[in-house]
Formats: C-alpha cells, sequence, structure tokens
C-alpha cells in the first residue's frame, strides 16, 4: 500500500503573503520617513529663507546708515573726548537737514542708537542699528535685520581719518567762479599739473571766463555739474585754445574739500602792537607785529616784516612800497565774511621767505616748524598789484584778485574761500611750484571723515 506524498506547494502556502506584507510595511517605512524627511527639509527651507531675509534686511540696513555716515564731516580741531558726540550731531544733522523723518538717531556717551527702521510693513521686516566707540580713532556698527520673528547681525568697523583730497592738491582753488582777462599765464614750475585749476562755482552758472590771451598750462575742474564756460579764441587750457580747451575741462567733478582755516595757531606770536607813533612814510623794520581793529594802515615805503604779522578785523592794509615778509600774515576775521569790506593790498614788490628762515630766538621760537603759509586771511580779502618774488607759501583768503602787473612764482596754491569771483587781470603771470608739496599747510585743518574697513565686515551672533 502506497501512501499519498504531500506537495511542497501546500507546504509554502502563504510564503508569499508574508513577503508582501514585508515589502509593504518596508515601503510603509519608507514613505514615513521620506516624507518626514521631506518636511525636516521644507522647515530648513522655511528657516534658511527667513535666515536669509534677515540678512538682507540687515545688508539693507547697513548700506543705509553706511550712506548716512558717508556724509558725516567734523572739524579737524575736535579734541578727541569730543569726536564721537559731534559724531552723533552731525549724522542727525545730515538726517534732519534732508528731512529724513524714518531713521531717527539718540546719543549716549557710548553709543549711538537707530531705533527699528521699517522696510516691509507686510512682511514685518525691519533694521536697528548702533554705532558704538572702540577708542578714539575707531567705530564699530552693529546692524541687526528683522524678518518676522528672526534676526540676524553684521558688524563692521570705522576708521576716522583727514579727508584725502583738498584744494591744496591744486595751484588755483575757488569756491567761486574764476574769471582771467588780458595777457594771463597760469602754469607749473615743473610741470602743468602745479597750475591744474578747481572751481566750485555752485551759486553761479558761468564758473569759467577766459578773456584775451590767457591760458591755463594745467587742467581745469569745475564742480557745478551744469555750469557754463566762456573761453576766448584765444585763450587757453591744457594747450588746447578756444573750443578745443574743453577737452582739458571736466564740469561734474567731484568735490574736494576746503580745509578749515585756524589762524589761531599763530595769534600768540604778534605781540608787539603797532600804533599810530611808528611813521610807515619811511623804510621801517617790524617783528611779530599786531595790527589793531579800525587802524587802517598804509605801509608807503619799504617794509621789512618778521615773524607774524596779525591784522584785526575790521581793517583796510595797505602796502604801496616794496615789503619783504619773512614769515606769516594771519587775520581774525570771520571765515564766512565775504563781503570785501576788510582787505589786504599789496601795490608793490612782495618778496616772502619761508618762517623756516626765521633765526633760532625766543621770540620765534616753534615757528619755524609752522611752514606752507603765507597768507591765511579769514574774513579779508587779498589783492595783489605789484610784482612778485617767489612767495614761499600758500595763499588763502576769502576773495583774492590779482591785477596789473603781478606776477611771480608761488611756493604752493592760491584758494578763495569766497563764495565769489576769483579774479586774474592785466599782465598776471602765476607760476605754481607745488613739487614735494605732500603736507596740508600749516593753519588749516582738514575735516576728520569716517572711512569704512571692509576688511572687518562680518555676521555676529548676538
Amino acid at each position: 500500500m502506497s501512501h499519498a506524498r504531500k506537495s511542497d506547494h501546500c507546504r509554502h502556502r502563504g510564503f508569499a503573503l508574508i513577503i508582501s506584507m514585508i515589502f509593504v510595511l518596508v515601503f510603509s517605512a519608507l514613505a514615513v520617513s521620506m516624507a518626514t524627511m521631506s518636511g525636516t527639509n521644507v522647515q530648513v527651507a522655511e528657516n534658511l529663507r527667513k535666515a536669509n531675509r534677515a540678512r538682507a534686511c540687515a545688508e539693507s540696513g547697513f548700506d543705509v546708515i553706511r550712506f548716512w555716515l558717508s556724509q558725516v564731516a567734523i572739524s579737524g580741531t575736535t579734541s578727541p573726548d569730543q569726536r564721537f558726540n559731534q559724531i552723533a550731531d552731525a549724522l542727525q544733522g545730515e538726517l534732519t537737514a534732508n528731512s529724513i523723518t524714518n531713521v531717527t538717531t539718540s546719543y549716549s556717551s557710548s553709543a549711538i542708537s537707530i531705533p527699528s527702521v521699517t522696510l516691509d510693513s507686510a512682511s514685518a521686516s525691519s533694521f536697528s542699528a548702533a554705532i558704538t566707540p572702540l577708542d578714539t580713532e575707531t567705530l564699530q556698527i552693529d546692524v541687526t535685520g528683522v524678518y518676522g520673528s528672526t534676526t540676524k547681525t553684521i558688524r563692521a568697523r570705522y576708521n576716522l581719518s583727514e579727508r584725502a583730497n583738498n584744494v591744496f592738491d591744486f595751484g588755483v582753488a575757488t569756491r567761486g567762479p574764476l574769471t582771467t582777462k588780458g595777457n594771463i599765464t597760469i602754469a607749473g614750475v615743473n610741470v602743468a599739473v602745479e597750475s591744474n585749476a578747481y572751481i566750485e562755482s555752485l551759486n553761479s552758472f558761468l564758473a569759467l571766463t577766459m578773456i584775451g590771451n590767457s591760458h591755463i598750462a594745467g587742467t581745469v575742474k569745475i564742480v557745478n555739474p551744469v555750469a557754463g564756460t566762456d573761453i576766448g579764441a584765444n585763450a587757453g587750457v591744457g594747450g588746447a585754445t578756444g573750443a578745443d580747451a574743453m577737452k582739458h575741462i571736466e564740469i561734474g567733478a567731484p568735490a574736494v574739500e576746503f580745509p578749515e582755516m585756524v589762524p589761531a595757531v599763530f595769534y600768540s606770536y604778534a605781540t608787539n602792537v603797532l600804533t599810530p607813533s611808528v611813521d610807515l612814510k619811511k623804510p621801517v623794520t617790524l617783528t611779530n607785529i599786531l595790527i589793531p581793529a579800525g587802524m587802517n594802515p598804509k605801509f608807503s615805503n619799504e617794509a621789512t616784516l618778521n615773524g607774524v604779522v596779525l591784522i584785526e578785523s575790521p581793517n583796510v592794509v595797505e602796502f604801496t612800497g616794496g615789503v619783504i615778509i619773512t614769515g606769516v600774515i594771519v587775520t581774525n576775521g570771520s571765515p564766512t565774511d565775504d563781503s570785501g569790506t576788510n582787505q589786504l593790498i599789496f601795490r608793490g614788490h612782495v618778496a616772502n621767505r619761508s618762517v623756516a628762515l626765521l633765526p633760532e630766538e625766543s621770540q620765534f621760537a616753534g615757528l619755524q616748524s609752522q611752514t606752507g603759509t603765507f597768507i591765511i586771511a579769514p574774513g579779508f580779502s587779498v589783492s595783489f598789484g605789484g610784482t612778485m618774488d617767489t612767495l614761499g607759501g600758500a595763499i588763502a583768503a576769502n576773495g583774492v584778485e590779482f591785477f596789473g602787473d603781478a606776477g611771480g612764482k608761488i611756493r604752493g596754491s592760491v584758494i578763495n574761500y569766497a563764495d565769489k569771483a576769483m579774479t586774474i587781470w592785466g599782465n598776471s603771470d602765476l607760476y605754481f611750484n607745488r613739487s614735494g608739496l605732500t603736507k596740508v599747510p600749516a593753519g588749516f585743518v582738514p575735516e576728520i571723515v569716517l572711512k569704512y574697513n571692509p576688511a572687518s565686515y562680518s555676521e555676529v551672533a548676538l
């Protein structure tokens, strides 16, 4: 009798179902994992988006603050312990002057705070900032961007430094227009660029007028972007005449600084008061003199002046005879007085030697190092109508004129601080020697500005 054999098929019945269930479980787990991972990625992406938006808000705020800080300038005479206070005042002053009301500042001795500034109210985007002094030469700025509940802060530093470019980079510089007429030559002793001219003329359309046979060997920069010129057929700039001279004239040039006139550094030397008893019709030799207000003296003979000549306002001081000055002439007038009421007039021959050539005497102690300046005359107009030997320093006043046969060499620059025309007419040939001059002349103080240090830029966690 034989036994029936059981089929293997019957013995493994249900195995496929088990395998199928395993695969279902595996794929279900994978699906759950992928769904979870996908959700996490979405959340990570959303967080990254919010962080990037917050960082963009911080960078937008940084650009805003950086722009306004670039407009800030304070006097170079400000003591180190007062600089931060002056910067705070200057920053708010710029905002107020430009009717900026959504950016405000609050100041304490340790920080300038800029409260929240809305960028987009719909998305709750804003920024705030804090400026703190690290020392008397360095500021730190922190700008925090906000997007919803996410914040990002960026940080950078600013260094306090003197403004890089100023009017002493030119032979002639004037806030008002420049007019030349007659047989005029303005040239460099060594190279043509020594006679470059700078004209602001912000309140006068006609910035440059050149009539007759007048020439400027260097180039001309005019700040007023809509300024006009009137250049005669025989007049020229940069070696070109007539219409071709425009190739050497830049209209809309960047503005440069007129450093603050601070003649007070010389005042203490002027200890000898000039009195009416001194006969100025005769040759005189005077040292460290003070010309009192309202005296209006006329030096009609040869005059030899040593050290400092301090002229008080109001005054009209005239030299009709020859004058030799080993030293510097200064005034105490207002730097905003362009009236021309106060005058310094040279009608005879003028020679000037640097203060460095003064003898080593107690009355000149320390003066020999105050080089680079011949005349610093705030509130006074200065006129030259006679011939000149080399003038040993810069000339700056609220009004400048050369007329008649005035001419000669100038070791430095001629600067007109007045917003009115500087005129050169007659047969005046001016030759500028600025070779080797790298420092601002004595008695002038450049402004202090804020210079961004890009290497200091970073994102910080606060």
